[in-house]
């Protein structure tokens, strides 16, 4: 191996080295440290586009950016950055988890366009996947986000902000990580295709592909019926959050079906297409509504190297706590 090659490797095994250990021991990773990573990590997926030619993926469409921006890892993308980020700072401790979005200009964003009904999407989940929660905060007049928050169990968390900049015009993901101090017993997640949460009954079909739009059946019934009666949530019968086990990273999942009307109801199945960048297990959680309450599943799936690929198409109330197979 020439020496160029064996710094370059050596820079990016510090690099690892470094950020493992930022992201189990520290309270939070400093935003630029984070930043910095971002920025190399989207740097070196621009070159190697720029060195392979056009990136394309299996369809003949310009592929999606995998760096850590695309899969909602990074502090910052496009400009906007997660900022002023508060939580309290022990278990159990009442307060309010907080965060400020920053534009182009440095300056606090106040305008953002409705995605899936919300201004703004808060996902916070333990970096084993359990302790999951979706949620929504709201926003004061200076642009700073705030919802109240306490901590039920110790762990590295990830704060995932989903939104839409209205000078943007599309979707970013940014997130960080909190700790949150005590004794932490990680748990494995193993592939759970069925679960039961609050006396629905919840399963999952598909082949989840690498690379490829899949899709994925949620089912609901309940005593061994089907529930025809889920009400529209987020702007669809259903909300699916998919993250990769491991790093956590954030997948964009899209319902099919046009947006239900008002008073209508649906099921017992919901159809999503999600698309994974590489093979592993992945965590998927579905909110759904009956009868005004929402619960959440929590389900894990491998991806798989067979079957068909996807073609491209077109219970807890905010603040409820799951963990996988509950």
């Amino acid at each position: 191996m020439k020496a160029p090659a064996r710094l370059g490797l050596y820079g990016l095994v510090l690099v690892a080295v470094f950020a493992v250990a930022a992201f189990t021991a520290n309270t939070l990773v400093p935003e630029s440290t984070v930043q910095a990573w971002a920025e190399d990590t989207e740097s070196t997926t621009h070159q190697g586009h720029e060195e392979g030619g056009e990136d394309m993926d299996s369809t003949g469409h310009e592929g999606h950016d995998t760096g850590a921006g695309s899969l909602g890892l990074g502090i910052a993308q496009d400009g906007y950055q997660l900022t002023a980020v508060t939580a309290p700072d022990a278990l159990g401790a009442d307060g309010e988890l907080s965060l400020t979005v920053t534009g182009p200009d440095g300056k606090p964003v106040t305008d953002y366009e409705l995605e899936h009904e919300k201004e703004l999407h808060l996902i916070v989940v333990r970096a084993d996947g359990t302790h999951f929660r979706h949620v929504h905060p709201e926003r004061g007049a200076d642009g700073a986000w705030s919802i109240p928050w306490q901590w039920e169990a110790a762990g590295t968390y990830r704060v995932f902000a989903d939104f839409v900049p209205a000078e943007h015009g599309e979707g970013i993901t940014l997130s960080t990580a909190v700790q949150v101090p005590g004794d932490y017993n990680p748990a494995a997640a193993e592939p759970v295709t069925e679960t039961t949460v609050e006396g629905f009954d919840v399963t999952v079909e598909g082949d989840l592909v690498a690379g490829s739009a899949s899709e994925l059946t949620m089912t609901v019934t309940r005593d061994g019926e089907p529930v025809t009666a889920l009400e529209p949530y987020l702007g669809a019968f259903g909300h699916l959050v998919a993250l990769r086990d491991g790093d956590l990273a954030y997948l964009h999942v899209h319902p099919h079906g046009d947006a239900p009307k008002a008073g209508e109801t649906s099921g017992p199945q919901i159809v999503f297409e999600a698309t994974a960048p590489t093979p592993g297990r992945y965590l998927l959680y579905l909110d759904f509504q009956v009868d005004g309450q929402v619960h959440t599943a929590p389900l894990v799936i491998d991806t798989t190297t067979g079957g068909a690929e996807g073609e491209h198409g077109g219970g807890h109330e905010e603040g409820g706590d799951h963990d996988h197979g509950e």
